[in-house]
């Protein structure tokens, strides 16, 4: 994985400086409570207003911060600095959450964008750099509403949302995990024991996983993996092996088949069947997450690392040379996978 990650972060990392300023094609998902014109993009998202949608854009500024910080002789170190250094200021972050602050937007975003917001935010906090931590202090506003907001639903949340789209709780929480953890080293844990509560409440007695059932048409998640993904994090590697036997009996036997299999493309220019480009490339990494949570002389290590490399040589290959259907988010879901990025 790392060597594709060598040959492939220049490209990685244009696709991103490009669709970061490209401001449209675009889908705005905030809600609209009255007839005012909405206003130009960039006037309502200063920084965020790239790569067809909002989420979308802050996953692309992840990438460009991720390779920065780690790979900086991989990639135009110098162009992406200066791009983050104009978008993530003071100004143009509190413009961002001003616009999400009101009420009745207290569901938009949630919970993927709120959690890859706060995985940009963990990115730049933990970085010792002086423009990342100038990023880190502007990103501050936005982050602690989303803090805020999973803080107030999670605890309100009786049942698990479960299917492969932005919705997924088990993806939203294993994104926001991390930022969480930093958080609870600073002195405040209180994000990091409400997911761990919701987790365990959501999952924590889930057995015999209808993975079957997988992939939904419009997948880019997949629910089952989410799932084993995020409760990995959450329990020692014998204790994993035992929930995870119990979750997905059969992995050693390559079953349920689906689970093993990469979801079929027909048109990568269809918004939503390009979706399961996203789905193959969360597989792998899930895959890879869970292999490395089991412990040692695990049986089941042999499938789950075949199973991660079928995914990932399906579709790795549509980040560079797909359409923008697949381009504005792609990149996000490699860059986890070969990086191996939590």
């Amino acid at each position: 994985m790392a060597g594709l990650l060598a040959a492939h972060a220049r490209e990685f990392a244009g696709i991103a400086l490009a669709n970061v300023v490209r401001e449209y094609p675009h889908y705005e998902s905030h809600w609209r409570i009255d007839d005012t014109p909405v206003p130009p993009i960039r006037e309502l998202h200063p920084c965020f207003y790239g790569s067809f949608d909002w989420h979308s854009c802050v996953e692309m500024f992840w990438v460009l911060a991720h390779l920065l910080r780690h790979y900086p002789a991989f990639v135009p170190a110098d162009e992406i600095r200066a791009v983050v250094n104009a978008h993530l200021t003071e100004p143009a972050l509190a413009a961002e959450a001003a616009c999400f602050a009101p009420e009745h937007h207290r569901t938009t975003q949630r919970p993927y964008g709120w959690s890859i917001l706060l995985a940009l935010t963990r990115e730049t906090a933990t970085w010792d750099d002086p423009d990342a931590a100038r990023w880190s202090a502007a990103l501050q506003p936005l982050s602690g509403l989303f803090v805020t907001r999973f803080l107030e639903w999670l605890p309100k949340v009786t049942y698990p949302i479960r299917y492969g789209l932005h919705e997924n709780g088990a993806f939203g929480l294993s994104r926001a995990l991390p930022y969480a953890d930093y958080l609870a080293s600073q002195g405040e844990p209180h994000l990091r024991e409400v997911i761990t509560e919701t987790a365990w409440r959501w999952f924590g007695s889930d057995r015999d996983y209808p993975g079957a059932w997988e992939p939904s048409g419009a997948d880019f998640l997949t629910p089952a993996l989410a799932e084993a993904e995020l409760m990995s994090r959450l329990m020692p590697a014998a204790d994993f092996g035992a929930w995870l036997e119990g979750f997905l009996p059969g992995i050693d036997d390559r079953n349920p088949a689906a689970l093993f299999t990469p979801a079929v493309v027909t048109d990568a220019s269809d918004g939503l069947i390009a979706h399961l480009h996203g789905l193959n490339l969360h597989r792998a990494w899930c895959w890879r997450r869970i292999v490395a949570a089991l412990p040692d002389g695990d049986g089941r290590v042999s499938a789950i690392e075949a199973a991660s490399r079928e995914h990932a040589d399906a579709s790795l290959p549509q980040v560079t040379e797909g359409p923008y259907a697949v381009e504005h988010f792609l990149a996000y879901y490699a860059l986890l996978l070969l990086s191996d990025a939590e």
